[in-house]
């Protein structure tokens, strides 16, 4: 499994946005890839960042997704107005709650 952490810095006045466009094409394209095993999309309180975490099966299948030609006109929109720093990782380890393992309700 590869991971990709891409966090996108945007004017806070343009944040929603691009959330929009990065829902759009993740539900409608990237979620459909063949490799793909999920994403988390997450926005900074402050308003200028964006942050979306995407596991993928391997490289291969995240390289043959980036070649889709219907994602185009989505990150050249989103890069119209925002700037990313992409990064690929592995997971080294997991470290799950060892008191509880509810989860926080939404704030």
């Amino acid at each position: 499994m590869i991971i990709f952490i891409n966090v996108f810095h945007v004017d806070p006045s343009k944040q929603q946005r691009l959330v929009n466009i990065l829902t759009k094409v993740t539900d409608e394209i990237v979620s459909n890839a063949p490799g793909f095993i999920s994403s988390t999309l997450h926005r900074s309180i402050d308003g200028s960042k964006v942050t979306m975490y995407a596991k993928w099966a391997s490289l291969a299948d995240y390289e043959a997704m980036r070649q889709d030609p219907s994602l185009r006109p989505y990150l050249e929109e989103a890069l119209s107005f925002a700037t990313f720093d992409p990064g690929m990782y592995e997971v080294v380890s997991d470290f799950p709650s060892k008191t509880t393992h509810r989860e926080s309700p939404p704030r």
